[in-house]
């Protein structure tokens, strides 16, 4: 489940170019995608008493849950996306596949997680370094652009943020109320924005097929089954052996990328993508 989502999100960062290029706003895309989710939710939180409640069980908790649709959903998106503005992609892409070395050490210092040891880092920094040559694809054109790096940072930082407020509430709510609770959070902490940069995106946009494909797999592959499969297996596997399947985001958009958006994967491509494997398969057997 784990491997799905992470192949999944990497293949959401080709689908949200479509649609950017189609004339859509990032903050636009993040709340029709986490629209459709909820709307997707609704039908399973009608199963259990556990499911149909309507608040957590302490102000605390509650105001966690609203800490998982900010961290998870709209300062997280709002970040990543925005970054681009003022750096460059190949920036974002690595600096946000730091997130799993974060979670190390937030783990370590907020959940007392004594699985990570050094070299469970050092390997993750082998995953890393196979990311770097995915993105880069043999081109030495990194330059730092510190605005839109801080951005990007801050995103990583968010996730980690997520990982760890979800090991906290996950083992007193039910998966499907957490993850409901988090779409609703985070489309409402998203609609604020759109008073300094009102809605652009039109029904003649939105009727488009490619636009409404890319939305559909958005909304109800990347954001419903997504986040759903993501809660569920982070439950099972921590948060450190969770965000180590981040690292299959860049192979699956490097692979995507080239019928969708003509680009080329390279013997270079290939070689990162056998070291970010390597990586990951040695952390694991830690």
């Amino acid at each position: 489940m784990a491997t799905a989502v992470g192949i999944v999100w990497g293949v959401t960062f080709v689908s949200s170019k479509v649609l950017i290029n189609a004339g859509m706003q990032p903050a636009e895309i993040m709340t029709l995608r986490f629209f459709l989710a909820y709307l997707c939710m609704l039908p399973f939180s009608l199963s259990g008493e556990g499911e149909r409640r309507l608040f957590a069980s302490s102000l605390k908790d509650e105001l966690l849950l609203v800490l998982l649709g900010v961290s998870g959903g709209s300062l997280y998106f709002l970040l990543e996306n925005y970054a681009l503005v003022y750096t460059q992609a190949s920036n974002v892409s690595i600096l946000i596949a730091t997130t799993p070395l974060w979670t190390m050490l937030a783990s370590a210092l907020f959940l007392k997680d004594g699985s990570v040891r050094p070299r469970t880092v050092l390997f993750s920094l082998v995953a890393l370094s196979g990311v770097v040559i995915v993105v880069l694809n043999g081109r030495m054109e990194l330059h730092l652009h510190p605005l839109g790096d801080l951005l990007t940072l801050g995103a990583a930082l968010t996730w980690v943020l997520y990982s760890i407020i979800l090991r906290w509430v996950e083992g007193r709510y039910p998966v499907v109320f957490i993850t409901r609770k988090l779409f609703f959070y985070g489309i409402l902490t998203m609609l604020p924005f759109f008073a300094f940069k009102p809605w652009g995106t039109t029904w003649a946009i939105l009727c488009q097929a490619p636009v409404l494909a890319n939305l559909i797999f958005l909304g109800i592959v990347a954001s419903f089954l997504g986040y759903v499969g993501w809660n569920l297996a982070q439950s099972r596997l921590g948060p450190v052996s969770m965000n180590l399947y981040l690292f299959l985001n860049p192979i699956a958009t490097a692979i995507v990328a080239v019928p969708v958006l003509g680009e080329q994967f390279t013997w270079v491509t290939a070689a990162g993508t056998l070291l970010i494997l390597g990586g990951m398969y040695l952390v694991m057997k830690e």
